[in-house]
């Protein structure tokens, strides 16, 4: 066993005020994200942790790639089939998350989840490289197979079934959009009292503005 009790980081880089943020999350987020990007110590600044609630009534996280955010909430693609597209079609309500630990940073989303529509999907598909789009027909995500060599073959043989031809989209992969609910922002602070601000979406479409402890 592991005793990690002495594990401490002094946290010191930045501050996060109410006298320095926007009225709405989105900007702020575009802030930080480009600062994080600016930086240049996270390899991938748009990988976002994604938490739905299972078929099985437990929750499940796993990492994927943000690829754009807007006014209107964030986006991001899978396989509609897989176990978190499954869960997303049960219970819409979601939760992305970011760390940029090397900005001492942390970003926690709650939103509602839909469906991107076709002509979104299609678009992105089709500017990926061939090697992913063919990963995306081969792979049922979340399903039991037998063998990497399985899936090596069946990569294989589509490889020559599509070779010289326009790649098609696979009707069960595509992307969300997560509209944001509630938006909070965690910035580390010297002796634990981090700076937590959490914006809340109104009716009137405006964002309540509010100071957590830490």
């Amino acid at each position: 066993m592991s005793d990690l009790s002495d594990y401490r980081k002094s946290y010191e880089k930045s501050e996060l005020l109410e006298s320095n943020i926007p009225e709405d999350p989105i900007n702020l987020f575009n802030r930080w994200f480009h600062e994080a990007e600016d930086f240049g110590a996270n390899e991938e600044v748009n990988a976002m942790t994604v938490s739905t609630i299972g078929l099985d009534g437990f929750p499940k996280s796993r990492v994927v790639l943000l690829k754009k955010f807007n006014e209107d909430g964030f986006i991001f693609y899978t396989n509609y089939n897989s176990e978190k597209g499954k869960a997303i079609a049960e219970n819409p309500k979601i939760c992305l998350s970011f760390f940029w630990h090397t900005m001492e940073r942390q970003v926690i989303i709650k939103g509602i989840a839909k469906r991107t529509s076709e002509i979104t999907s299609d678009s992105y598909f089709e500017s990926r490289p061939d090697g992913s789009k063919l990963g995306a027909i081969v792979s049922n995500q979340s399903e039991v197979v037998p063998s990497r060599d399985y899936l090596e073959e069946n990569l294989k043989q589509l490889e020559k079934d599509f070779e010289s031809m326009v790649i098609p989209r696979p009707k069960h992969w595509g992307g969300f959009l997560v509209t944001p609910l509630e938006v909070e922002f965690w910035q580390g602070r010297p002796n634990r009292l981090h700076d937590r601000i959490r914006y809340t979406s109104q009716e009137d479409y405006s964002w309540k503005i509010e100071r957590l402890s830490p």
